[in-house]
């Protein structure tokens, strides 16, 4: 039971920081709550769990499925382990101060399994309670997150929001009503990511679109039911009157791909129910009345000869060439020399300082924070994609990022500023705060130390309330190895305090911890 709730504990926690990806993956939630919180009151009430039979194999398929979930990420979405990773820098200091909590909670029955155990087993399990502990207490030193800031650094501006195929949680991705709600509410857009898939209409006329390859047309528009002896493979012989025929957003209401349908007006089903495939020139007149930036990315396997067709559309549609953010790698000479006022944007470090760009566009997860800070320092504008949940976001605003794609860009809008920020005393703050539980659960665990501890501090009520089970208790003569952990685990503490009293400059308030950790310490010697 053990095994399989911290399993479910780390299966549930990838789950949730690998959600903002959810669309590189079809994957779903899994809800083990039950089980855990079954497993915890069996612990609390002092029950042993005998298992039936059945139990035992709906455990063991339980196991199975939840190592076979995580190889299977580890085989076919690997690069989600840099998102996992990547998350404790902006959840560590909360698991901490939870692992810290959690400790202090379930060292009663740490200490009631110590003393029902063994002599053999008391070694084990007071030197896998010690691991434990100097484990959660000392992690606070090998946080590293861009949130954890000194005084008096200043937090940096918050990060542009560039919607990724327009507004596709409100609307049909890549359709004029997408781009249009990302911009009409006034969602903070900066510009608008499409993509341009550039198999050119039958009359050579560059349309928006997403897929391609063997999903080209089939997810978001009802081509199997318009033309159903057609095959389309990255190419196509319609006309761009016979494309606009189809329809684009009825998919987005059957299928709900973000959970949003709910959200939206009738009325506001009825105009993406109508929504059909737009060309390039309707995005570029969208984009120049509003006097917002566009960013293409361009597939085809055509590339030099769409390419030069694309940049003549965006020149006749008379738009600001500062407006244009032009990312494809190919022919880009080509396209410097033709439209020069093009902002250049680059999908790979080296060749950004290859050809003294200063714009770069990569996944998230392919730059480290201080990378990050580094290439702003050095006045290098940095777009991050895909970024929908708010503590990516929050992370990658303490980093620095100039920009981020986003599917959310009605949620980031309203967030003002980062979820969390914290001085660099954070580490010192947070041993005290870990000596302060475990002080706790000594008092409620270990009478002998508690009795030392009542008499130095009598504002603890709590041992009050566990006088009578003290009574009960009877030391055994044979606990010299645990005190010794008990008192190397305080001189640790204090020794950890000191250091980061002097290093980190704790107010000297604090220092209270430190008499009373020796005059605990001295009445036990």
């Amino acid at each position: 039971v053990t095994l399989v709730s911290l399993l479910s504990l780390c299966w549930m926690y990838i789950c949730l920081v690998t959600f903002n990806d959810r669309e590189d993956f079809q994957f779903h939630k899994f809800h083990n709550c039950r089980l855990q919180l079954f497993a915890l009151f069996q612990v609390a009430l002092g029950e042993q769990l005998d298992l039936h039979w059945l139990h035992k194999i709906f455990l063991f398929f339980g196991v199975i499925f939840l190592i076979s979930g995580i190889t299977g990420i580890s085989l076919e979405w690997e690069q989600e382990w840099a998102t996992v990773l990547l998350s404790l820098q902006a959840t560590g200091p909360f698991l901490q101060f939870g692992a810290v909590g959690a400790l202090t909670l379930l060292s009663s029955f740490v200490f009631q399994g110590f003393h029902r155990a063994k002599k053999g087993h008391k070694f084990l399990i007071a030197v896998v309670f010690l691991v434990v502990s100097a484990a959660i207490f000392l992690c606070p030193l090998f946080i590293r997150s861009p949130c954890l800031t000194d005084l008096d650094e200043k937090i940096p501006e918050k990060p542009k929001l560039i919607g990724h195929r327009g507004a596709p949680m409100l609307a049909p991705e890549n359709t004029m009503m997408s781009f249009r709600r990302s911009i009409a509410f006034k969602y903070g857009i900066f510009c608008l990511s499409c993509f341009v898939f550039l198999i050119f209409s039958k009359d050579r006329i560059p349309f928006l679109m997403h897929d391609n390859k063997s999903e080209f047309l089939l997810r978001t528009t009802n081509v199997k039911e318009k033309f159903p002896k057609t095959k389309f493979n990255q190419s196509t012989d319609l006309t761009l009157e016979e494309l606009q025929s189809l329809n684009a957003g009825e998919w987005f209401l059957k299928t709900d791909p973000f959970r949003s349908v709910s959200q939206l007006s009738e009325e506001e089903k009825e105009t993406a129910r109508n929504q059909t495939i737009p060309s390039l020139l309707q995005l570029l007149n969208l984009a120049k009345q509003h006097n917002i930036s566009v960013i293409f990315d361009l597939k085809s396997p055509n590339q030099e000869n769409d390419t030069v067709d694309t940049v003549d559309t965006i020149l006749k549609s008379g738009i600001d060439p500062s407006l244009v953010l032009w990312l494809p790698p190919a022919q880009r000479e080509y396209v410097n020399m033709r439209a020069p006022g093009f902002t250049q944007i680059y999908n790979n470090e080296m060749d950004m300082l290859n050809k003294t760009g200063s714009h770069l566009n990569v996944k998230y997860s392919k730059l480290s924070m201080n990378k990050i800070r580094e290439l702003r320092m050095n006045n290098v504008t940095v777009n991050l994609w895909v970024v929908n949940e708010r503590w990516l976001f929050s992370l990658l605003w303490c980093a620095g990022a100039s920009s981020v794609t986003t599917n959310s860009c009605h949620l980031l809008k309203d967030v003002h500023q980062p979820d969390w920020v914290l001085v660099s005393h954070y580490p010192a703050l947070n041993t005290i705060t870990s000596r302060f539980c475990l002080r706790v659960s000594t008092y409620c665990n270990h009478p002998h130390i508690s009795q030392v501890c009542r008499r130095t501090n009598s504002g603890f009520q709590l041992c009050k309330k566990k006088k009578k089970e003290r009574k009960q208790y009877r030391r055994p003569a044979h606990e010299p190895l645990f005190d010794l952990y008990i008192l190397g685990h305080l001189m640790a503490n204090l020794i950890m305090i000191t250091v980061f009293h002097f290093f980190q400059g704790i107010h000297l308030n604090h220092t209270r911890w430190i008499f009373k950790t020796i005059k605990i310490n001295q009445t036990i010697n």
